[in-house]
């Protein structure tokens, strides 16, 4: 079966998340679905991460096997014409080789966490970023976060339903930055654990208000206790930004 690597943009409020489930409706259902309207035969997808209901992608990585060979602009603009109206994009499209996993090939994930610090609830951002109104200090957040680098056991970060085999990840950078109202996480590894970004960016806002510093950080990195965790921060702010391969498979 034909190969395609697909870059996907997404809104994830309607959704239960990337992956097909009972419960609700699922990026993957909606893209395989589409793609099935164009090839007129089942169509399956993998995803470079499995983002969690409500999460939104800049730029999600996908690849997906069709029943039959088309030019990728075909596959790309049939398939966005058949997603509508749901809130999800082809932005790119090409064949791949059949070696080619967009989750196992993957060699680093990048994410963004946003936050708007401001005093009045968001209208137009509603749904897209974590509203908070006490002032944030970026740098104090920016600093904490630098002890989070490397490799450790990150079991405070990780949510009790985790399925991964083990909870020693590999952060490679961590950066939070501020624009105008707007105060922007980002980070990248290889992998990361249920959760981890989300829980990761709670325990910084505590910084970010003054009620923990640096060394709390550490203290519940080192201490490999769920309980230690600050508060999980919600989805609505966690973008998937991009996915890399070796060689730019």
């Amino acid at each position: 079966m034909p190969r395609y690597k697909l870059v996907l943009e997404y809104y994830g409020k309607p959704f239960v998340g990337w992956q097909r489930q009972e419960n609700g409706p699922s990026i993957q259902a909606a893209l395989e679905a589409a793609a099935e309207a164009l090839s007129g035969d089942k169509a399956a997808s993998q995803a470079a991460g499995r983002t969690d209901a409500g999460v939104h992608a800049l730029g999600m990585v996908v690849h997906i096997d069709l029943a039959k060979t088309f030019p990728a602009d075909v596959v790309q603009n049939a398939i966005n014409q058949h997603l509508k109206p749901a809130p999800i994009a082809v932005l790119s499209a090409e064949a791949a080789s059949g070696d080619f996993h967009a989750r196992f090939s993957c060699v680093r994930r990048s994410y963004e966490y946003r936050i708007v610090n401001r005093r009045a609830p968001l209208t137009i951002d509603a749904g897209r970023a974590w509203c908070i109104s006490p002032p944030l200090d970026a740098d104090a957040m920016d600093a904490a976060a630098q002890v989070l680098v490397g490799r450790h056991d990150f079991t405070t970060f990780r949510a009790a339903a985790c399925q991964s085999n083990s909870p020693v990840k590999t952060l490679d950078e961590i950066s939070v930055s501020r624009a105008g109202e707007d105060i922007l996480i980002r980070c990248a590894a290889r992998s990361f654990l249920h959760n981890q970004v989300r829980s990761m960016t709670g325990s910084l806002v505590e910084v970010g208000k003054g009620r923990w510093r640096a060394r709390d950080i550490k203290a519940a990195l080192e201490a490999k206790d769920r309980a230690r965790c600050g508060m999980v921060a919600p989805p609505d702010g966690l973008y998937f930004l991009r996915a890399d391969y070796e060689n730019n498979k």
